[in-house]
């Protein structure tokens, strides 16, 4: 399989270059060159396939003879080696549960996956280039759930310094602790701005042709394809657990970035059946927006309680648009998006917790919510299933405020919440941030 950029401006690229890279060189996103077809066997048999095999099998057209197909077996067994649940709510939504990995958020899986990848090519003394360091500096901005996931997945790897940008207020206190907290290799930079800043900081770094014959940079966020393309692979479990297969799910994702979302439509376009799927978004609602207008107008983010999602331009849009070969009447056959605001989301934590004993985090909530509107509106569609992306003790200083309910620590948090925090505090500036990345070299 071979990438190309989005932009069209750079060569064709392998999933190695691809990953290594992070970004193609024209600054466009890598999208694979053509969508690969699931056997009907792992479909039609899927209830009896392990998690693991089910993930080999998805991912191998993707990295192609880049890894063995031993290493790449080891690589996604340790990915998916937590429990998805597919948990009832009521008698028509299922909330996907994706909480349970290390750091107790879906980019578990996408940071994992990877860490291993990466680590592999390093190893393999792969991807340094000649002229720089043989270490790669992964730099990656982060409205909340992608730090610690990044941080957790790289951390003690040989040859990786990892250097993570957060915007300084605007992450849960046990976020900010998973990332700020481990040390070694992980770097935190806590950023005096939006995540957008973050972003836009993190894209001028590429850009810079002076610290790139310095530094090997490359991205962790979610537009570098060894983070995007495995977050297929829940969306496959959900479907092993669904027991309506004659009835293929409506699928709500709590989106921010929109790399989920995305990857769940590339699951579909393979041959997953999904009977649509809604971008449950907050009052960020740019694609909301554009889905009533067909106009995309990026806007500054605006702080919400789900702060995951607080995006005011997603990267991965661009990705969904070319997976319906930018034809908007195909989009919208398929894909929806709403916008819930703050208090729509506590009314509906507090009720779905009232009613049926779930809790849910501010993200889930957005995604529940929007799911059971879609339902109400489409009443031929009966059944669907949304992404509970993180764990509520994430965000207990909402929910605990939001219930008047104290939620039970995991003992992952609990192990983090006394650690000092150590994070270097920056403006939104890219000299700043350039000399921090100078002196981690």
């Amino acid at each position: 399989m071979n990438y190309y950029s989005l932009n069209k401006q750079s060569p064709i690229a392998s999933f190695k270059e691809a990953t290594i890279l992070g970004q193609a060189p024209d600054k466009g996103l890598y999208f694979p060159e053509f969508i690969p077809q699931v056997d009907k066997d792992l479909i039609s048999n899927i209830e009896n396939i392990s998690n693991e095999e089910i993930a080999f099998r998805v991912i191998k057209p993707y990295v192609g003879n880049e890894i063995r197909e031993d290493e790449l077996f080891r690589i996604v067994s340790e990915t998916v080696n937590f429990s998805i649940p597919l948990v009832k709510v009521n008698e028509q939504i299922s909330s996907l549960e994706l909480f349970h990995g290390p750091t107790l958020a879906f980019k578990d899986i996408g940071a994992r996956f990877m860490s291993r990848c990466l680590g592999q090519f390093v190893r393999e003394g792969q991807a340094a280039q000649s002229g720089q360091t043989d270490k790669v500096t992964v730099l990656v901005a982060t409205s909340g759930d992608t730090g610690g996931a990044v941080a957790n997945g790289f951390y003690d790897v040989d040859g990786v310094d990892v250097v993570i940008l957060y915007p300084s207020g605007k992450v849960s206190s046990v976020q900010e602790k998973q990332l700020t907290t481990l040390g070694k290799n992980i770097h935190a930079l806590e950023v005096n701005g939006t995540f957008d800043d973050c972003q836009q900081l993190v894209k001028q770094a590429f850009t810079d042709a002076e610290l790139n014959q310095q530094l090997f940079l490359t991205s962790a966020n979610s537009i570098n394809v060894a983070r995007w393309l495995p977050q297929q692979f829940y969306y496959f479990f959900a479907y092993k657990q669904w027991k309506q297969k004659d009835q293929p799910p409506v699928i709500a994702v709590p989106s921010g970035n929109f790399g989920n979302i995305c990857a769940g439509i590339l699951a579909h376009m393979s041959g997953l059946p999904v009977k649509h799927f809604i971008a449950a978004c907050n009052a960020n609602d740019v694609v909301p927006n554009f889905m009533q207008s067909q106009s995309y107008q990026p806007k500054s983010a605006i702080a919400t309680i789900s702060n995951a999602m607080d995006v005011g331009n997603p990267s991965n849009f661009v990705r969904i648009l070319e997976l319906f070969h930018q034809q908007f009447p195909q989009l919208k056959e398929k894909f929806s998006s709403l916008s819930i605001s703050d208090d729509e989301t506590k009314a509906t934590m507090k009720r779905v917790f009232n009613d049926f004993g779930y809790i849910l985090d501010p993200h889930g909530a957005v995604g529940f919510l929007a799911l059971e509107q879609y339902l109400t509106n489409e009443p031929s569609l009966q059944k669907g299933m949304f992404l509970e992306t993180a764990h509520p003790v994430k965000f207990y200083d909402v929910v605990e405020d939001v219930l008047q309910h104290t939620i039970e620590l995991p003992d992952a948090v609990q192990a983090i919440m006394h650690k000092p925090k150590a994070a270097t505090f920056i403006d939104a500036d890219y000299d700043a941030l350039k000399e921090v990345l100078k002196g981690i070299s």
